[in-house]
């Protein structure tokens, strides 16, 4: 039976892919709300990434407690992301809709992770807390869709 001291590797595979994506995230919001004028959106878009580093540390810590490296860095595909987004928002000088609509995508990446994981690891001892993790990923996802579409 597994144990979060004895996950299986289908298991420690989907937390890493979740690190990553976390990490990826957190950085992403980051720059958004570097490029924002709007001090609200950059303030919620930074409390956005602190949930995400926080979520990736969490997820670290299990991995680790399973004897294995977890991931400290995000993917290339999350850096070219983050070197679009940082170029349209000098192109379009911080365009609130443009740099929603940027973090919107992202969102989309990471929330889709969340499902894939959540699926694959199905009875993992983890699931509960993956589970609460995703209802925060979802929420900060259609909130930022709603804050985009109010731009349109």
């Amino acid at each position: 039976m597994e144990t979060t001291a004895t996950l299986n590797d289908k298991t420690i595979e989907g937390l890493q892919d979740l690190i990553e994506v976390n990490l990826d995230s957190g950085k992403g919001f980051e720059t958004v709300a570097d490029q924002i004028d709007n001090k609200d959106l950059a303030a919620y878009f930074r409390r956005c990434g602190q949930r995400r580093q926080a979520f990736a540390s969490e997820l670290q810590g299990f991995v680790r407690s399973n004897g294995v490296e977890p991931k400290t860095s995000g993917s290339m595909k999350g850096t070219l992301h983050r070197w679009w987004t940082d170029l349209r928002g000098t192109v379009q000088s911080g365009d609130e809709h443009a740099m929603l609509a940027e973090a919107e995508r992202g969102e989309d990446v990471i929330k889709h992770t969340y499902e894939g994981v959540l699926k694959e690891t199905a009875g993992s001892p983890l699931n509960s807390m993956l589970q609460q993790q995703w209802v925060s990923v979802k929420q900060d996802h259609d909130t930022i869709r709603d804050m985009r579409d109010a731009r349109a």
